[in-house]
């Protein structure tokens, strides 16, 4: 057995494998937070956007906007703190050394494009290195990652059938947890979450399943996000509520209404996106969520936990 992510150290967590991650995480009891952060935007100071959310208390480290293929993350190295000095590392080093200076377990977005998705909006092209695909899963393993997150930032294309697609790739070629679904509609025309899409996710194999929290996308209420909790929970499944329409930069009360609405549906990690600058959620209001789910005790000890022990 494994100890749980709450209350474990960062050898522990980071020796963790994907099945023993997602036994730590149910262990937890809803208590843990996520924190997406944007690696192609100046951070303060010359650190990374993931130091600042660990700062504060975020159990796991999402990477947003990540090329994988040309791993780029400003702040990372020495004199590398802005796109004009910055530049792609490929000696597979750069998720180790970052899993060094914050000591939580590291995931990256990678975004099942639709090519035929029916869109609702204009179509944002991305890199190669950013979409999902059999070559960028293998290298997601190369690079060490923790987790992966199937999802779409806004406008992309990214379908639910493109997702289940790439839920049995990734669980062919990568050892992490796999978290698998929509924040929002991600510019495609077709409901965000529903439990036909879930089942198809689970049959896929998903570990983990993402779904909007309640109060951040229109219709998607208290009961149906209970519902898709236990159809997750009845397969062996766990769920992720997702802040990712900007309301990461609504204040700490509306913060604090979510975590707890979300948390008695059940979801096993609280998810606090990177749109409120575009960057990262207002310091301030990871530190919010992680109070409101364990209370203080808890979010002081992961705060202060040395990143040495």
């Amino acid at each position: 057995m494994v100890k749980r992510l709450i209350s474990a150290n960062t050898s522990e967590m980071l020796a963790m494998n994907g099945a023993e991650l997602k036994q730590s995480i149910k262990a937890s009891e809803g208590r843990v937070v996520l924190s997406e952060n944007v690696v192609v935007h100046e951070p303060l100071d010359g650190i990374t956007t993931s130091e600042i959310a660990a700062a504060f208390g975020a159990d796991l480290i999402l990477l947003n906007a990540l090329d994988v293929l040309n791993p780029l993350i400003l702040g990372l190295y020495n004199g590398e703190e802005t796109m004009a000095t910055a530049k792609a590392h490929h000696d597979g080093k750069t998720i180790h050394d970052l899993q060094k200076l914050v000591g939580r377990p590291i995931g990256v977005n990678l975004e099942p494009v639709d090519p035929e998705a029916k869109m609702a909006e204009d179509r944002l092209v991305i890199p190669e290195g950013r979409m999902a695909s059999e070559k960028t899963l293998r290298e997601v393993e190369k690079l060490g990652f923790n987790f992966v997150v199937l999802t779409g930032n806004p406008g992309t294309g990214v379908t639910n059938k493109q997702i289940a697609t790439n839920i049995k790739v990734a669980k062919d070629v990568f050892s992490g947890l796999v978290i698998a679904g929509k924040m929002h509609g991600a510019g495609v025309d077709e409901a965000v979450v529903s439990p036909e899409a879930v089942e198809t996710f689970l049959d896929a194999g998903a570990d983990v399943i993402l779904v909007p929290a309640v109060g951040t996308v229109p219709g998607f209420d208290d009961a149906e996000l209970k519902e898709i909790v236990k159809l997750a929970h009845s397969r062996g499944a766990l769920i992720m509520s997702t802040i990712g329409t900007s309301q990461e930069g609504s204040g700490s009360s509306f913060i604090q209404n979510i975590a707890i609405r979300n948390k008695v549906a059940g979801v096993d990690i609280q998810h606090i996106g990177d749109a409120a600058w575009g960057i990262q959620s207002p310091f301030e209001n990871i530190y919010a969520l992680s109070k409101a789910i364990r209370g203080e005790r808890h979010a002081i000890a992961r705060m202060a936990r040395s990143i040495n022990r």
